[in-house]
């Protein structure tokens, strides 16, 4: 989330939106929505949940405050707009849009889908806001295939995912898009589905090469994370954000074999690195240690970018890992490169995306530091020809 947000009220096709769940992710997307005009109705059928999310929002509501998305007087009435509901049936009533955000199970959320359209209106449009799953995983539990999509929202960022299914209508892309528009948010479109949707996909890769840096020797965590964080002018490096995230679910996010072949070869050695600090206990910052010990990690010390100067390989492998990222979602013709650029710059607060990164290089460059990390074997061959190719095909 940033500041300046600008909220132009309901549109005229929903007014009441249910959410399916009351965790972090839940009790964020319903407290925007609510501050945004909308009656919102959040439900969990664990009281215990449902007990916590006065004192939880309040807690969200005070930093959305602080960072300019909203005024005193619009979260005291935001807030009036929150009702929880125990009960599914309850919280379906009146509801025009329904956005689910439950654990990552796929039987379970099918499961939910299957519920939510047996209790909700014609009209409803149910949504899912999964970060592990397709939509083609999911979309196939209900009938009304045309009202169904993913709406994927991403903590503490405007950024929202929007995909359709091989029946998803237009008309509900396009009344999900202006919905985010209304809560200040950036409506991302996806032309296809594609794991990790394009912002995750893109963070994802470089967190990958941070991790590679790390266990081939070539810089450490503080090298790897100073060279993102001057490079970028980013508040926090990759090692940083796994912290924020949890190595308990970066540990899980790993753990699922890909048939890339570079990519499982490095899988194969981040999952068990990650797996013996997470059998330490050391979590991240929930849990007070991670790759740094918290509460005062060395990376926010005021003198840590300037500390020594920024690895140049590590700045290197970073800088290709992004652009390469983004390069093989223009590809798969997944998104535009305008449209991944802009992603980009929703979820990270940055002013340059890969693509804009990549004219700033300038093609010769890039191509260059292409063949130094692939004669380092920081990036296979048969992605650094690959590269080249859509390059050359793209100019």
């Amino acid at each position: 989330m940033t500041a300046d947000f600008e909220h132009g009220g309901p549109i005229d096709e929903i007014r009441t939106v249910a959410y399916v769940g009351a965790g972090m992710m839940g009790c964020v997307n319903s407290l925007v929505a609510a501050v945004s005009g909308y009656q919102v109705v959040l439900y969990d059928a664990s009281l215990d949940m449902l007990a916590s999310v006065v004192e939880r929002q309040a807690g969200i509501g005070a930093y959305m405050v602080g960072i300019g998305y909203c005024t005193p007087d619009a979260l005291t009435a935001g807030l009036e707009r929150v009702t929880t509901a125990s009960e599914l049936a309850a919280a379906l009533v009146g509801a025009d849009l329904v956005s689910e955000s439950i654990y990552e199970d796929r039987e379970a959320k099918r499961s939910v889908f299957e519920r939510v359209e047996e209790l909700a209106s014609s009209d409803t449009i149910i949504t899912t806001n999964t970060s592990a799953l397709m939509v083609s995983d999911l979309e196939d539990a209900v009938a009304r295939g045309d009202r169904f999509a993913a709406l994927h929202s991403h903590l503490g960022a405007p950024l929202y995912d929007i995909v359709g299914g091989p029946r998803t209508s237009p008309e509900t892309i396009d009344i999900l898009r202006r919905f985010v528009e209304s809560l200040g948010g950036t409506p991302m479109v996806l032309k296809k589905e594609h794991p990790g949707y394009v912002f995750n996909s893109m963070n994802g890769q470089v967190m990958l090469m941070a991790m590679q840096l790390v266990l081939d020797q070539r810089a450490t965590v503080e090298d790897v994370d100073r060279a993102w964080m001057t490079d970028r002018s980013a508040p926090i490096g990759p090692f940083g954000m796994m912290d924020l995230f949890g190595l308990d679910l970066m540990r899980d996010s790993w753990s699922t074999p890909t048939n890339d072949a570079h990519r499982e070869a490095i899988r194969k050695r981040v999952e068990p690195f990650l797996a013996e600090m997470v059998d330490g206990g050391r979590l991240g910052q929930k849990s007070g240690s991670g790759f740094y010990t918290y509460p005062q990690p060395a990376y926010q010390q005021a003198d840590f970018a300037d500390a020594e100067p920024p690895s140049k390989t590590a700045s290197n492998a970073l800088m290709a890992a992004i652009v390469i990222a983004a390069m093989r979602i223009e590809a798969k013709d997944v998104a535009d490169r305008a449209d991944i650029d802009a992603a980009w710059c929703a979820a990270t607060g940055q002013t340059t995306g890969p693509f804009g990164i990549l004219e700033n290089v300038g093609l010769e460059s890039f191509i260059a530091v292409l063949d130094e990390l692939r004669a380092e074997r920081l990036i296979a061959a048969e992605t650094a020809d690959a590269v080249r190719s859509h390059l050359q095909s793209a100019t």
